[in-house]
C-alpha cells in the first residue's frame, strides 16, 4: 500500500472509531444506560468493527499488512446486518417485527444514525476500497455465523433471567421457542446469503485486479520475473568484443 493510500486508510478508519464512539455516547446520553445498551447485537457488533478499525489503523499507520481478510470480513458483516435489519426490519413499518420508533432527543437520533447507518456505511466502504482482495472463500460465509448464533444462545438465557428480549424476532415470549427458531433459521440463512455476497464481491474484484495488473498479481502470488535475461547477456558480450 502506497504512502498516500495508507494515509487515506488511517483517517478512514480514524472516523469509524469515532463515529462509534460518538454512536454510544450520544445514545447513552439518552434514557438507555451504557450496560442497558451492552446487550443489543447493534452495540456489540459496532464495538467490534470500532476496535478492528483501530487496530488496522495502527497496522497501516505503521506500514504493516492488512489484519486477516476473514476477520475483517466477519466484523463487516456484522455491521452490516445492524444496518440492514435495523433498516428493513425493526425501523420499516411494513415488516411484521417493526419496533416503535419513539420520539428521540436530538443526541439520542443522532446516536441512532451513526450506530445504524453512519457506522455501517463507513466499514463497508473500507473493506471495499482497502482490503486485499481474492482472499475470501465460500465457506467463510458459514464460519461467519458463528457470533450471531452465539448472540442468540446469549439472548435467550438472558430472556429468562431477567424475561426481556432484545429484539422481537427472537422475543420467546411472544413467539415461542417454536416461533423463534422458525425466526432464527431465517435469519441464518439470510445472514449466511449476505456473507455469500460478501465472498463473491470480493473474488469478483480480484479478477479485475489481476486483470488491470497482472505483473502486479504475479510479483504478490511469488511468481518469477517473465522477461528473460538473455538479450542483455548478448548486449554485453557484444560490448565485450568491441574494446580494445
Amino acid at each position: 500500500m502506497s504512502l498516500r493510500r495508507r494515509r487515506v486508510a488511517v483517517v478512514f478508519r480514524l472516523a469509524i472509531v469515532i463515529s462509534v464512539l460518538a454512536g454510544i455516547v450520544l445514545t447513552a446520553i439518552g434514557p438507555t444506560t451504557v450496560t442497558g445498551l451492552l446487550p443489543y447485537f447493534t452495540i456489540q457488533s459496532n464495538v467490534a468493527v470500532g476496535l478492528f478499525a483501530g487496530y488496522a489503523a495502527w497496522r497501516a499507520w505503521r506500514d504493516q499488512p492488512e489484519p486477516p481478510s476473514a476477520l475483517k470480513g466477519a466484523v463487516t458483516l456484522y455491521i452490516t446486518i445492524t444496518g440492514v435489519v435495523y433498516h428493513l426490519v425493526l425501523a420499516n413499518p411494513a415488516s411484521p417485527f417493526a419496533m416503535p420508533q419513539p420520539d428521540r432527543t436530538l443526541p439520542d437520533a443522532l446516536g441512532n444514525q451513526f450506530l445504524h447507518t453512519v457506522v455501517p456505511l463507513l466499514a463497508v466502504a473500507d473493506w471495499a476500497l482497502f482490503d486485499p482482495r481474492g482472499r475470501l472463500r465460500p465457506r467463510y460465509a458459514a464460519w461467519w455465523l458463528a457470533f450471531p448464533l452465539g448472540y442468540l444462545g446469549f439472548a435467550l438465557v438472558r430472556g429468562l433471567v431477567v424475561d426481556r428480549y432484545p429484539y422481537p424476532f427472537i422475543d420467546a415470549g411472544e413467539l415461542g421457542y417454536a416461533g423463534v427458531a422458525v425466526s432464527a433459521v431465517f435469519f441464518a440463512a439470510a445472514f449466511w446469503l449476505l456473507g455469500l455476497l460478501f465472498v463473491a464481491v470480493d473474488r469478483t474484484l480480484g479478477r479485475r485486479a489481476r486483470a488491470a495488473h497482472p505483473v502486479a498479481a504475479q510479483h504478490a502470488a511469488g511468481a518469477p520475473a517473465t522477461p528473460s535475461t538473455a538479450p542483455t547477456t548478448a548486449v554485453a558480450r557484444s560490448d565485450a568484443t568491441a574494446l580494445p
